[in-house]
C-alpha cells in the first residue's frame, strides 16, 4: 500500500478512536457525578485526554518501534517507566499552571510537590495515560498484524508471478534455439521444406508471444500449436526414425497454463528422437476424466548407461503446476523398459 494511504488511514483511526475515548470518559463522569457534567469536569477530562494522546503515540511510535520491535526489552522497560513519569508530571503541571487558574482561585502546588508526589501522580495521571495507551496500542497491533499479513500475501503473490515469468522466459529461448537450429540445418541443404519450417515457426512464435503471458489457454489451442511443433520437428526425420501416435478425447473448454503441454512435447523430441539414431516412438494421449484433464506422453530412448536426462523443462513444469494448482494436480514421471513416460492431471478449469 502507498504511504499516503497509510497516513490517511492512521489519521482517520486516531480521530475516531480518541474522539470516542473522550466522549466515553465524559459520559462515564456524568454517570458517576450526582451533579452531572460540569465545565470544570470537561476541562479536566480534556487535559487528561491531550496527554493520553501524546503518551500513547510516543510509546507506540517511539518506544515500541525503537526498542520493543528490536527486542531491546530492558531498554524499553526503563524508558517506558521514565516516559510515563515525565508525561504524568507534564500533565499535572499543565493542569495546575495553565488550566486551573481559569476556574480555581487556590494556591498552586509547587514544582517540588508535583515532581515528588509519586502516589498522586500514579493514581490521578499515570493510570489514566496507561489505560488510554493500552487500548490504543492494542488496536494498533491488530491493525499492524492485518497490514503485515496483507503485505506478506501480496509479496508472496508477486514472488510467485515473478517466478512464473522467469519460467516462461526460460522456455521461450529454449524453443527458439532448437527450432532455429532445425531451420538452419534445412537451409544448408537447400531443402524445399525450409519455407514450411519458417511458417511453422511463425505460428509457434505468435502463440508464445500472444498466449505465453496469459494465465490460461484452452487445451484445444495448446494442441493446435503442438501439431505445428510436431510437424516442424518431423521435417528432420524420415519415417524410419519417428513414429507418432495421438489420441484425443477431452472437453474442448478445458483450460491449462500456456506452454504446459508444449514443453513436454519439446522435451520428448530433445531427449528422445534427438539422441538416438534408431526409431523413436512417441505416444500422446489427452483425455478428460471427470473434472480433470489428463495429458500423457511417452517416448522410447536408447540405453546410454541407463541414464536419461530429464532436463530443466520437467522441473519448471512442476513448479508451474505448483503455482497454478497448489496441491490439486498429479505429475508423474517414470522410466521403464527404455520408455520414458510423463503424466499430468489437472483440474479442467483454472
Amino acid at each position: 500500500m502507498k504511504p499516503d494511504y497509510h497516513l490517511r488511514q492512521n489519521m482517520y483511526f486516531q480521530l475516531f478512536f480518541w474522539t470516542a475515548l473522550f466522549l466515553f470518559g465524559t459520559v462515564r463522569n456524568y454517570g458517576e457525578s450526582p451533579e452531572g457534567v460540569s465545565s470544570e469536569m470537561v476541562i479536566y477530562n480534556f487535559c487528561h485526554w491531550i496527554f493520553q494522546i501524546a503518551g500513547a503515540n510516543f510509546i507506540y511510535y517511539v518506544l515500541i518501534n525503537t526498542f520493543f520491535d528490536r527486542k531491546k526489552y530492558l531498554e524499553f522497560s526503563l524508558y517506558l517507566i521514565v516516559s510515563l513519569y515525565l508525561i504524568s508530571v507534564m500533565n499535572r503541571i499543565f493542569i495546575v499552571y495553565l488550566a486551573e487558574p481559569f476556574f480555581i482561585n487556590e494556591p498552586q502546588d509547587s514544582f517540588f510537590s508535583i515532581f515528588t508526589d509519586i502516589h498522586y501522580l500514579l493514581t490521578h495521571y499515570t493510570f489514566s495515560i496507561i489505560s488510554g495507551a493500552f487500548i490504543f496500542i492494542s488496536v494498533m497491533f491488530v491493525i499492524r498484524y492485518k497490514d503485515e499479513k496483507e503485505n506478506t500475501t501480496k509479496l508472496l503473490k508477486e514472488k510467485a508471478e515473478l517466478e512464473l515469468k522467469s519460467l516462461k522466459s526460460q522456455l521461450k529461448p529454449h524453443f527458439l534455439f532448437n527450432t532455429l537450429n532445425n531451420i538452419y540445418s534445412l537451409s544448408l541443404s537447400h531443402s524445399e521444406k525450409t519455407s514450411e519450417s519458417i511458417s511453422r515457426l511463425s505460428d509457434i512464435l505468435d502463440y508464445i508471444l500472444s498466449k505465453g503471458p496469459e494465465n490460461e489457454v484452452s487445451i484445444a489451442e495448446e494442441l493446435a500449436i503442438i501439431d505445428d511443433y510436431i510437424a516442424l520437428e518431423s521435417l528432420r526425420y524420415n519415417e524410419k526414425r519417428l513414429k507418432i501416435t495421438k489420441t484425443i478425447n477431452l472437453n474442448p473448454t478445458a483450460k491449462i497454463p500456456p506452454l504446459l503441454y508444449l514443453t513436454l512435447v519439446e522435451n520428448t523430441f530433445k531427449h528422445g528422437a534427438g539422441k538416438t539414431k534408431e526409431l523413436t516412438e512417441i505416444k500422446i494421449d489427452v483425455c478428460t476424466e471427470g473434472p480433470y484433464s489428463v495429458f500423457r506422453i511417452e517416448n522410447t530412448f536408447e540405453d546410454h548407461n541407463h541414464e536419461y536426462s530429464e532436463g530443466i523443462g520437467l522441473k519448471n513444469i512442476e513448479r508451474q503446476l505448483r503455482h497454478f494448482y497448489q496441491d490439486d494436480f498429479v505429475f508423474k514421471v517414470s522410466k521403464e523398459n527404455l520408455i520414458f513416460k510423463v503424466e499430468i492431471k489437472t483440474p479442467a478449469a483454472l
